[in-house]
């Protein structure tokens, strides 16, 4: 599969709008060369790295990407938004470093370009890998995310987080799915489930949200219970299993940290008397 990606065939299409690809990164040289050839066909690449200090701007820049230089963090949806920034045409894709394009997909979004459409953006499904196996259930198939839309009426929501494209206008979907290459072991499941927990709490604190130690369990068990049930996840094996326990535990961890962040108090100084 990969290999195709790398080496997609000659589109036979000669008319299309131009087409900036978009990504974000920091230390990811074990899989933004894999993403940067699935997007090689693009008119443009542009990468906003946040300071890596791997291989990832020198891979970046060996497959002729663009790359600009972001050494603040301001969150998931602002450094997008950054990113969108800088591309140069009409239509942007955004991807993720551990996302993939497909040969197949590629030909339904420059089929999509050729139409010219006017205030039409295109959500895709994804399909998503978890320690190595692609999800059909637990909520993860099929992920619809809206990525390619034109550069001057989307953008995407300030969330730190599990952000979105802000698009007004008429929404189609796409058929062929991006490949998510996600989660690759359950040592990124453990620093993700912490990383995202924390950005979580964060972001629910900003929206003035509190929590208790029964709200982060109940949180917890529900997470469980609607990805391991609800969402059939039962039927992805063992694999299921250990994702439904995953969110269980982002979710508890997110409440629980929200708790302790609303709690804390501003530090005084004792008054000097003396």
């Amino acid at each position: 599969m990969l290999d195709n990606m790398r080496n997609p065939k000659p589109n036979s299409m000669t008319a299309r709008q131009k087409l900036s690809v978009t990504i974000i990164t920091k230390n990811e040289e074990a899989a933004i060369a894999a993403c940067l050839a699935s997007v090689a066909w693009a008119d443009e690449i542009v990468v906003v790295d946040s300071g890596s200090t791997d291989k990832t701007v020198d891979i970046c820049k060996a497959h002729g990407a663009i790359v600009h230089n972001s050494t603040q963090w301001p969150g998931f949806g602002p450094q997008k938004n950054i990113a969108l920034g800088f591309a140069s045409h009409d239509w942007v894709l955004s991807i993720d470093a551990d996302e993939r394009v497909s040969p197949e997909l590629r030909a339904e979004i420059e089929q999509a370009l050729s139409l010219n459409a006017k205030n039409v953006a295109y959500q895709i499904p994804r399909s998503s890998s978890y320690c190595g196996q692609f999800m059909r259930h637990s909520g993860w198939w099929p992920d619809y995310v809206l990525r390619l839309f034109p550069n001057a009426l989307g953008k995407f929501s300030d969330d730190i987080v599990h952000e979105h494209v802000i698009f007004n206008g008429e929404i189609k979907t796409l058929k062929n799915p991006i490949l998510h290459i996600s989660y690759t072991d359950l040592e990124e499941v453990l620093d993700k489930t912490n990383r995202y927990s924390s950005d979580g709490a964060t972001k629910l604190a900003a929206r003035g949200k509190t929590a208790s130690l029964s709200s982060a369990i109940l949180h917890g068990i529900w997470a469980f219970l609607r990805t391991y049930f609800l969402r059939l996840g039962f039927l992805d094996g063992r694999i299921g299993f250990i994702l439904a326990v995953s969110n269980a535990e982002t979710t508890y961890y997110r409440y629980l940290k929200l708790m302790l962040l609303t709690e804390q108090k501003p530090t005084t100084s004792p008054e000097n008397n003396a």
